[in-house]
């Protein structure tokens, strides 16, 4: 009888950097949260190798940071820190925003609102309390700026920043019928891309962003 085919060791580092990833995301290792290799080798069923490996891959996405002969933390930032991200994100998607309604078509609108369906029954199946979006193309942020059809631009948000900017949005989601106000700005925001209103997409953007920055402030000074 043949032996089984052994699962390759880049396989089980992406499978635990995916893992990992989304636990850091989700605010299950929180921020500044040592990263205990011996309890998460044992929790994934894997040795230190394709874990290393993983941690090493979540240094580059700046969700850990790594000290020589001392080892890695989920990443800590400052409000100061934070507050600059919020910026990029509020100029940076304003203008994803205005780009997409110059050529987002029906299907593309419907696609977001099927996606937003999708989302409201999150809400609603959690009672409210968290709108945690998944990465890519279930991340509604996303799908706007890859219909921008700008390649630097995607490439700027939703490249080296872009796990950085889910973490913290996961945090704003958190926050007292935040969900349901941030469900509605999105429904605004795709009416004003189905209109082709580039300057009202734009603003809207702007808004919702600069709403979620005030109450990571204000999350941050509690």
């Amino acid at each position: 009888m043949a032996s089984p085919t052994p699962i390759k060791t880049s396989t089980l580092a992406d499978s635990v950097f995916d893992q990992i990833r989304t636990a850091i995301v989700k605010g299950e290792l929180p921020p500044g949260s040592k990263i205990n290799e011996p309890q998460l080798s044992k929790q994934y069923g894997i040795s230190r190798g394709p874990l290393r490996e993983a941690i090493r891959r979540l240094e580059g996405c700046k969700l850990v940071d790594i000290t020589p002969n001392i080892g890695a933390n989920v990443v800590s930032l400052n409000l100061e820190q934070a507050i600059e991200i919020y910026e990029i994100r509020e100029s940076l998607e304003g203008l994803a925003c205005r780009l997409a309604a110059k050529q987002t078509n029906t299907q593309d609108c419907l696609k977001l609102r099927r996606l937003l369906s999708h989302h409201e029954q999150q809400i609603q199946s959690e009672n409210g309390l968290l709108y945690y979006q998944k990465e890519g193309d279930l991340d509604f942020h996303y799908l706007i700026v890859r219909l921008s059809g700008n390649t630097r631009l995607f490439n700027l948000l939703c490249g080296e920043l872009y796990h950085l900017l889910r973490l913290y949005r996961t945090q704003t989601s958190s926050g007292p019928s935040r969900p349901e106000i941030a469900f509605k700005q999105h429904h605004q925001i795709v009416d004003a891309l189905e209109s082709q209103d580039g300057e009202l997409a734009e603003l809207l953007m702007k808004r919702h962003i600069s709403s979620a920055k005030k109450l990571l402030i204000k999350q941050f000074n509690q």
